[in-house]
């Protein structure tokens, strides 16, 4: 079922506005109000050098994983497997973290999505302060709760565990 929300939210991104290409793209479909997508911020009292480091050490170890969902009823059976893609740029002045979801099988786009996957996720992480940094988040609104906490605890420094990706969608 959740794998199913995936998909829907890939179709209904597309039928709304272009497949966002690239991360900048995915912020505005996102903040103009995709439907089922939604943004958060927060301050969190780490440096933003910090949380971009973080970014690093904890995205591909956590989410440079691929997923296979195995469902199957009286009328359909789904095979789908899911390469998740981080990508973290990381400066003085700013740190990023984007998230790409690839279905490799089990899944037909509306287009061709871009070269690693449909966009799900961005986190953005700009200085407020020497050592005080503003987190904006931009993604779905639902089914990616685990991704949200684990990005939360980075930032906050609180867990930094790995989100069960098996959770997502």
């Amino acid at each position: 079922m959740q794998k199913i929300q995936a998909v829907v939210l890939a179709v209904l991104l597309a039928a709304c506005v272009a497949m966002p290409q690239n991360p900048e793209d995915f912020r505005k479909a996102v903040s103009g109000g995709a439907v089922l997508t939604k943004t958060d911020s927060y301050e969190v009292n780490r440096s933003t050098q910090t949380v971009g480091a973080t970014f690093k050490q904890r995205a591909q170890e956590c989410l440079g994983v691929q997923v296979r969902t195995v469902s199957q009823t009286s009328t359909s059976y789904q095979n789908i497997l899911t390469a998740y893609t981080p990508t973290v740029v990381a400066t003085a002045q700013r740190a990023e973290l984007h998230v790409q979801q690839l279905h490799k099988t089990g899944v037909v786009y509306p287009q061709k999505p871009p070269e690693g996957g449909v966009y799900i996720f961005v986190a953005d992480a700009t200085p407020v302060s020497a050592n005080r940094t503003r987190i904006q988040l931009y993604g779905p609104s639902k089914g990616y709760d685990v991704l949200y906490r684990a990005v939360r605890g980075w930032t906050t420094g609180e867990n930094m565990g790995c989100p069960d990706m098996t959770k997502i969608g």
